[in-house]
């Protein structure tokens, strides 16, 4: 059985190619494509070459964990059955690339168990599960409403989004790119720059840019024994001036991978309506264009989240 699948050769190779897969197992399922997404940040890590060396992590490698596929066999202990809407958070199925991790493929063979299923009236938004669940976990990893989000692309959007669907007060969020500083759904988006972007001390504060550089300021914005959420994946060394912390005796806090428990949470507030995902898929591209979208998804600040939208590969 083989697939089509997007391949990073090398740092900075991408080539759309066929990879054979391994033979599924009672307890797997094998899925058919229908939408992924392209994350900007692990993904770009993996593309520049600058992810930190995880275990299994080798070039060529199939990249992706934000899939939406159909069910297409269901191994007798996989607990899907045939016809089944699934997420896939990434699959290890290839016999000639890793898979780091491993969803960005028309075909898949994955244990049914880590599949996610799915109900959703527009099947593509399914490829937002994970970033809404990481979203969710940066939100409860903060012991205090956060008052202040940094950045405003996708994550940062849902952060927000979930800290006003769980009954917090609306947040600010800083956002330095003009084309992603319109206001949300019921929260300000301001420059940081800007005169008035200043504030009073708070208690959290949630950063989502993943850009070290705003760490000293954000701490500055915090009141005594505050906390700052580092929601980010940061590529390097994460460094910060410790006088103005340990005047505020300051928290620094990691949200890092999101648990069963908020893709449950999540998936409640999406069904109750608190929580809409509306508005955050902004671009579609086709598996053969694959490389020009990876490009536009990195590189285009217009571009919130890309999809690739496998129904027709071949």
């Amino acid at each position: 059985m083989q697939t089509s699948a997007i391949v990073f050769e090398q740092p900075g190779a991408l080539a759309l190619k066929r990879l054979s897969l391994r033979a599924p197992s009672p307890a797997d399922v094998v899925v058919e494509s229908m939408f992924s997404g392209i994350s900007t940040g692990t993904e770009k890590m993996l593309f520049q070459g600058t992810m930190p060396n995880f275990p299994g992590m080798r070039y060529p490698l199939v990249p992706g964990y934000e899939t939406v596929a159909r069910v297409v066999e269901a191994g007798s202990a996989s607990g899907r059955v045939v016809g089944d809407a699934v997420f896939v958070p990434g699959a290890s199925c290839f016999e000639e690339a890793a898979g780091l991790f491993g969803a960005n493929a028309s075909r898949l063979v994955v244990p049914g168990a880590r599949t996610i299923k799915l109900d959703f009236d527009n099947a593509e938004e399914g490829a937002l599960l994970a970033l809404a669940a990481t979203a969710h976990h940066a939100v409860r990893r903060a012991i205090q409403p956060a008052s202040l989000v940094i950045g405003h692309g996708v994550l940062g959007r849902l952060i927000a989004r979930i800290i006003l669907a769980i009954g917090n007060p609306p947040p600010t969020v800083w956002e330095t790119a003009n084309q992603r500083r319109q206001d949300g759904d019921g929260y300000a988006v301001v420059d940081p720059s800007a005169e008035g972007a200043t504030m009073p001390p708070m208690g959290a504060v949630i950063d989502a840019s993943g850009n070290v550089s705003v760490i000293d300021r954000a701490i500055s914005m915090l009141q005594k024994r505050g906390e700052l959420i580092l929601a980010g994946f940061y590529p390097g060394r994460v460094s910060f001036d410790f006088a103005p912390a340990f005047m505020r005796e300051a928290t620094l806090a990691i949200a890092a991978e999101f648990s069963a428990q908020d893709v449950e949470a999540v998936l409640a507030l999406i069904a109750a309506g608190a929580l809409s995902l509306d508005g955050l898929i902004t671009h579609h591209a086709a598996p053969t264009d694959a490389e020009s979208a990876y490009r536009t998804a990195f590189e285009d600040p217009d571009c919130l989240k890309m999809i690739i939208d496998w129904r027709n590969a071949a």
